[in-house]
């Protein structure tokens, strides 16, 4: 193993790519430095680059349509084990757990109605919704989140933890 005299390097030379991006952005949006080319306008007093929002998903209504119907298709009793599996965040890995928790004469009567959707970052966000049996409701305004998985909007691993451990039902070993 080869010690390095400068045990600071990697934060320097990170330090470094980080001022470099920042002293190209002025080139990149076409402002210089002050000097100005002949008849080339003067770069405004104060600029501000403005950058799209990280907290959403680049087309939000899109995204909030495509989680609502995979959200209700998730919870709807009618929905295939094939199916669910394919809305449950690695759900391609928990058929099992899915078979289970499609099993009974109370999921046989779910559903859930989507109430409110806020996005954490482009890749997650929380969802609200009420879970129903039959015409009860018996989870008002609960919340529950869901990710972007291989391009399709997906229920949480951990939602349907959550909503096991809610039910006193014991998860399988090792799974929530």
């Amino acid at each position: 193993m080869v010690q390095s005299r400068h045990p600071r390097a990697p934060s320097r030379a990170a330090a470094c790519t980080a001022a470099a991006v920042l002293l190209a952005v002025p080139a990149v949006v076409g402002w210089s430095s002050g000097a100005t080319a002949a008849g080339a306008p003067a770069p405004p007093a104060a600029a501000v680059l403005i950058l799209p929002a990280a907290d959403g998903p680049a087309d939000p209504e899109a995204a909030k349509k495509q989680i609502e119907k995979n959200w209700t298709a998730f919870f709807d009793p009618k929905t295939p084990t094939d199916e669910k599996a394919e809305l449950l965040q690695h759900g391609d890995l928990l058929k099992l757990l899915l078979n289970g928790f499609s099993a009974g004469a109370e999921a046989a009567k779910t559903s859930v109605k989507v109430t409110d959707i806020t996005f954490t970052s482009p890749t997650e966000g929380t969802v609200t919704y009420d879970l129903s049996v039959g015409s009860e409701t018996v989870l008002p305004g609960s919340k529950g989140s869901v990710v972007l998985e291989d391009g399709v909007w997906k229920v949480s691993f951990e939602t349907v933890c959550e909503l096991i451990e809610a039910s006193g039902a014991e998860a399988p070993p090792l799974l929530c």
